[in-house]
């Protein structure tokens, strides 16, 4: 009775959260999502966003919405969607038991259940680790990044930063998460695949709630689900581990009775993850060379020491205090202008780029500064034009990128001494 009714839970709390949560199915579309309008991928959430916030009203007292503009997994909406999710499972639980007390076992729908859960969670799977494969999900720290003090990063930052700052390692993390996919994609080695899976999810899991990092529901949800699959195995799995006995197969519950059907829903589901798979590779793929490590390097990137800074006429001295000079100034990602202020702090800023003609912009559309650039030589520019409506000159000398110490330590295999600097 137990089982069933845990069952039962799990068929409709699961079931629903992965019809429900956002990109779950959408890896399913493949490398056609490329073409799908920008918020094709949180459809259900947008959907569901009226109900979510008149529950957060009614019951909680609270003001939500789905932020469009986030990348946060963990908004307030969000969370009202688990309990709605989880308020309707307890519901349907209890009056699918009360109505079908008599069924002695639901094995076709375990089955068909079970297939299902694995297929959604192999895809998430293939969809993190192709995103850590190809380095895009956590990218090498930018040039700004180098001159922010370490303290004033978040936990999430430092987290980010640190896989970042090693490829290899993050394609590592990636190549596992891949593993756990594949395997999951095939009914003969799902088992393994899912505990391939759980142990990457425990990480991850473990990861974002120490780190603070806003996936903390999915992620935790994906690491629920691999124990849901492994749970068929769980007697098995003891026997073998820790009791040493001899086991049967570790196998995944049948969707089919005749060996015909089993072989053509096997090749079915195979195809499907070759679909995903190609889907991530080229999304992910194209991603690199759009906003990640493989895109084209504007013409003066690089990070920028102010030598000289003249407004109105008069050089300003390299206080602290100073609330106009400028300290560095860095250019690294697309239509950005980095500009450090004296106190160290760094602001980006909107930036246009036409015919040796720098534009600044401030948020809100405001026009910070117009230079004409110059570049006496290979080490220098020069800035001339007007900063907050005043006639302003700014020398630059280029800072070697590769003077910092994390990107020009590199790796040792003979240390006298622990290198912690």
């Amino acid at each position: 009775m137990a089982t069933k009714i845990a069952f039962r839970f799990c068929f409709v709390y699961f079931g629903l959260f992965c019809l429900v949560f956002a990109q779950i199915l959408f890896v399913f579309t493949g490398f056609v999502g490329r073409w799908l309008p920008d918020r094709a991928i949180l459809w259900q959430m947008v959907l569901l966003d009226p109900l979510l916030s008149w529950v957060g009203r009614t019951v909680f007292g609270v003001d939500a919405a789905l932020r469009l503009d986030s990348g946060s997994g963990d908004q307030l909406v969000i969370w009202l969607l688990v309990f709605c999710l989880f308020t309707l499972a307890v519901v349907a639980t209890v009056i699918w038991s009360v109505l079908d007390r008599a069924r002695a076992d639901y094995t076709r729908l375990w089955a068909s259940f079970l297939t299902f859960l694995r297929l959604c969670v192999a895809g998430q799977m293939l969809f993190y680790g192709i995103a850590k494969l190809i380095p895009t999900q956590m990218p090498a720290p930018g040039l700004a990044t180098l001159l922010r003090p370490y303290g004033e990063f978040s936990p999430a930052s430092v987290l980010w930063l640190q896989v970042g700052s090693s490829y290899p390692y993050e394609m590592a993390l990636g190549a596992v998460e891949v593993l756990a996919g594949i395997l999951l994609f095939v009914p003969r080695t799902a088992t393994l695949g899912a505990l391939v899976g759980l142990v990457s999810m425990a990480q991850v899991f473990l990861l974002n709630m120490t780190f603070d990092v806003p996936v903390k529901i999915l992620s935790g949800h994906l690491l629920l689900m691999s124990f849901v699959l492994l749970a068929p195995q769980v007697r098995r799995l003891v026997d073998l581990f820790v009791l040493q006995r001899p086991v049967g197969p570790l196998s995944q519950p049948e969707l089919f009775d005749d060996p015909r059907s089993r072989r053509i829903s096997t090749r079915v589901q195979a195809v499907l993850g070759v679909w995903a798979l190609i889907g991530c590779v080229v999304i992910t793929g194209s991603g690199w060379f759009e906003y990640g490590g493989g895109r084209d390097k504007h013409e003066l990137y690089g990070i920028w020491a102010v030598s000289e800074f003249v407004v109105d006429g008069k050089p300003l001295p390299p206080l602290t205090t100073d609330q106009t000079r400028w300290k560095h100034v860095v250019f690294d990602e697309p239509g950005v202008l980095t500009y450090q202020r004296m106190d160290g702090a760094l602001v980006p800023a909107p930036a246009e780029f036409d015919d040796g003609t720098i534009a600044v912009s401030d948020d809100q559309g405001g026009t910070v500064a117009e230079f004409r650039v110059s570049r006496p030589d290979p080490q220098h520019l020069e800035l001339d034009g007007r900063l907050a409506g005043r006639p302003a000159h700014i020398t630059l000398e280029e800072v070697d990128p590769n003077g910092f110490t994390l990107r020009n330590r590199g790796f040792h295999w003979v240390q006298e001494y622990p290198y912690f600097r």
